[in-house]
């Protein structure tokens, strides 16, 4: 075969196979790229979340916070196909549910901030309570927005903080979306801030 058929050849072959790459991906839907390619991909199947679930998610991906420390506002949320991602507060899992939006949450656990010990137990968040406390400083928020499995510990929560109000999940969750621009503002300020004496 002579040198300018072969390029010709090759090249068009190239050309061909580029094309149908192409269309192949033209033709992707949005949440099988998103399975491949998105921010989200770095999630592990998990079946059994809560067993030894520190070591399994011991940082939170979105802020790099230890989910043990921030234990009374962590969440974990468990999506219908198995993917698990652990959180260290409402305001990450609201970022997490953005980023999985084609992901349906079989469970969302949250800390439950009104019980016994260091260490809180999770709990359905369905089932909890949620104090919002403008008076109270929050994990990664102004003001905190806390879960409870007792009625009475998020009234009696509730009761401490001028302005607080007890509410489901999904007004905690919209709550955490409306303060995330201020909150994603703040916290910006205050790394940079920490960074920076830690640099001299």
């Amino acid at each position: 075969m002579k040198r300018r058929d072969f390029i010709l050849t090759t090249s068009a072959g190239a050309l061909l196979a580029a094309g149908t790459a192409s269309a192949q991906t033209m033709m992707k839907t949005p949440w099988d790229w998103t399975d491949e390619n998105g921010l989200a991909r770095f999630l592990k199947q998990d079946p059994d979340p809560l067993e030894n679930e520190f070591e399994k998610y011991p940082r939170c991906p979105y802020c790099g916070m230890m989910r043990k420390q921030w234990s009374h506002s962590r969440h974990l949320i468990h999506y219908d196909d198995d993917t698990v991602d652990g959180t260290c507060s409402i305001h990450c899992a609201a970022i997490s549910l953005s980023l999985n939006m084609d992901r349906g949450p079989r469970v969302i656990y949250a800390g439950d901030a009104g019980a016994e010990g260091e260490v809180k137990p999770l709990a359905d968040s369905a089932a909890m309570s949620y104090v919002i406390n403008p008076a109270q400083m929050g994990t990664m928020t102004r003001q905190s927005k806390w879960a409870y499995s007792d009625p009475a510990a998020a009234r009696a929560a509730a009761a401490e903080g001028e302005g607080a109000m007890i509410v489901g999940f999904d007004d905690a969750l919209r709550a955490a979306f409306a303060s995330m621009a201020e909150d994603t503002i703040a916290i910006r300020k205050r790394r940079a801030e920490r960074r920076a004496r830690a640099a001299q």
